[in-house]
C-alpha cells in the first residue's frame, strides 16, 4: 500500500516534469529521508515547478519565498506587531511557517538573510525577540539556486550548504520530452495533478524508509568512502559526520523507493553525487562538473573490499 502511494506520487510528478523521473525520485528520496533539498540549475528548467508539484502530490502545506538582495530576515520569519486593541504585541508568522517552503533563488539574497535559515533548517524552530517558536512537522526547505556565474548571486556559506541533505540538477529535457511538453498545456496539467496522500501517510512512509536494513558490511562501505575523503589529499573539504548520516538515510530512502527493505552498494552509489558533491571541495581547481568528486570516491573504494 505504501509503495503504491509512492508510485502514484512519482507518476503524478512525471506528468508535469516530463522525462525527469530520476531527479523526481532523488527529490522524493530527500524528503523521505527528512532532509532539505537544493536544486541548482539555469532559470526556466523547472525548479519551482518541481517544488510546487511535490507539495501538492504529498499533501504538504506550501509557501514560496522569493529571495532578493533586499529581502530581510523578518520578511521570511515573521514579526511582532503591537495590537492597540489588546495593548500587547502579536506575532505575525512569516512564510517560513509551512511544511514545505520554497526558497526561490536562495543565492540572490544577502548572507545575513541566508543565515537566518540556518536555525530553521537545523533545529526546526525560529527564535525571535527572545522566544522560540516551533515550525510545522514535517518541515522541509527546497532551495533553488542559479549558477554562480550569473549576475546578482551570492555564494552560499559552507555551513548552510551542509544543511541541505541533497543537491540535484534537472538539466535539459531530451528532444522527445521537450516535444511532449510543447504539445501539452502545462497550466492544465499542473491543475490536474492529484494529491495522492495526506501528511499522516507521508510520515508513515518516512518511518518505513528508516526501517530499511543496513548490514555491517554496508556500513563499512559508507565509512570507507567517508574516510577516504578525509585521508586523501584530493579534498579540501572532506565529508563530515553529518554527511555520513546523510549518506545512510538517503540510501535507505532510495532503497525503499525501489521497493527493497535492505541496502546494497548500488543504493549508496546512486545517491552519493547528490549527497556529497555540494559538501566536497577539491584541493585543486580541476573539477567543475557535478559528479566528478564523488566519482573519485567511488573509483577509490571497492564495495567488496570494504
Amino acid at each position: 500500500m505504501l509503495h503504491n502511494k509512492l508510485a502514484m506520487a512519482i507518476e503524478q510528478s512525471c506528468q508535469v516534469l516530463i522525462g525527469k523521473q530520476q531527479p523526481i525520485k532523488l527529490a522524493l528520496t530527500c524528503l523521505l529521508a527528512n532532509g532539505h533539498l537544493l536544486i541548482e540549475d539555469l532559470p526556466g528548467m523547472g525548479k519551482t515547478t518541481l517544488s510546487h508539484t511535490l507539495a501538492k502530490v504529498l499533501g504538504l502545506e506550501y509557501s514560496r519565498i522569493q529571495f532578493t538582495s533586499d529581502l530581510l530576515p523578518a520578511d521570511m520569519l515573521g514579526i511582532n506587531i503591537f495590537d492597540n486593541n489588546e495593548q500587547t504585541f502579536r506575532f505575525h508568522p512569516g512564510p517560513i511557517f509551512n511544511q514545505l517552503v520554497l526558497a526561490d533563488e536562495i543565492n540572490r539574497a544577502s548572507p545575513k538573510t541566508q543565515s537566518a535559515l540556518l536555525e530553521a533548517m537545523e533545529e526546526k524552530q525560529v527564535s525571535l525577540d527572545g522566544k522560540t517558536r516551533p515550525l510545522p512537522s514535517p518541515f522541509f526547505v527546497i532551495g533553488t539556486q542559479n549558477p554562480m556565474h550569473q549576475s546578482g548571486t551570492y555564494p552560499l556559506p559552507e555551513s548552510q550548504l551542509d544543511r541541505f541533505l541533497m543537491r540535484i540538477q534537472l538539466g535539459y529535457p531530451d528532444k522527445e520530452a521537450e516535444k511532449s511538453m510543447l504539445k501539452a498545456q502545462q497550466g492544465n496539467i499542473q491543475q490536474a495533478v492529484k494529491t495522492v496522500m495526506n501528511v499522516t501517510e507521508f510520515i508513515e512512509l518516512q518511518d518505513a524508509a528508516r526501517q530499511v536494513y543496513a548490514s555491517d558490511k554496508l556500513l563499512d562501505y559508507i565509512l570507507h568512502l567517508v574516510t577516504y575523503s578525509r585521508e586523501s589529499n584530493q579534498f579540501a573539504n572532506p565529508l563530515s559526520p553529518r554527511a555520513t548520516k546523510a549518506l545512510l538515510s538517503s540510501a535507505k530512502a532510495w532503497a525503499f523507493i525501489n521497493n527493497r527493505d535492505f541496502l546494497i552498494p548500488e543504493d549508496v552509489q546512486a545517491i552519493l553525487p547528490a549527497v556529497a558533491e555540494h559538501r566536497l571541495r577539491s584541493a585543486s581547481s580541476d573539477f567543475s562538473t557535478q559528479g566528478s568528486l564523488s566519482k573519485i570516491l567511488l573509483e577509490a573504494v571497492d564495495p567488496v573490499a570494504a
